[in-house]
């Protein structure tokens, strides 16, 4: 099982950060283009426990894959996560909160997940999915940083 965590502090708040993350048609907003995210369905405005989410991801080596997320344990202005359904790994669960801090809000992401193909799956790891990871959260502060700057 690996682990990423990522804190970020924007001068916004709470409930113009809420407003942001409960709505998942924003995901498209924070994904790097060279992912070419597409979601396969219409969304609600606002996210709601036990929505299925549908999106094909281009993930590089791999080609384009379906990843199904499953949002649950939604806490209003606090908290959910995203659970794969379907998708590239063998399990993934992505905990997301904001908290109300003297600067602004802090996001807070923690994902917890595991390869699939064992030691195959470790290696490529290693080489690959520990540092395509770690762009895309480094594409989201960026883009966390210009969406809430210029509102």
């Amino acid at each position: 099982m690996y682990t990423l965590e990522e804190e970020q502090v924007i001068d916004t708040s709470l409930q113009r950060a809420w407003d942001f993350i409960r709505d998942p048609q924003n995901l498209n907003r924070i994904t790097p283009e060279d992912m070419q995210f597409e979601v396969l369905q219409d969304l609600p405005p606002e996210m709601y426990e036990g929505l299925l989410i549908k999106y094909r991801v281009r993930i590089p080596f791999f080609g384009k894959q379906i990843w199904v997320s499953e949002l649950k344990h939604i806490q209003h202005k606090r908290s959910f996560v995203d659970e794969q359904r379907v998708g590239p790994y063998k399990f993934w669960y992505h905990y997301h909160e904001i908290t109300e801090v003297d600067e602004g809000v802090k996001f807070t992401d923690r994902v917890s997940y595991q390869m699939p193909f064992g030691i195959l799956g470790k290696w490529v790891h290693h080489f690959l999915v520990k540092r395509l990871l770690q762009q895309i959260f480094t594409y989201r502060r960026e883009a966390l940083e210009k969406i809430f700057s210029s509102t």
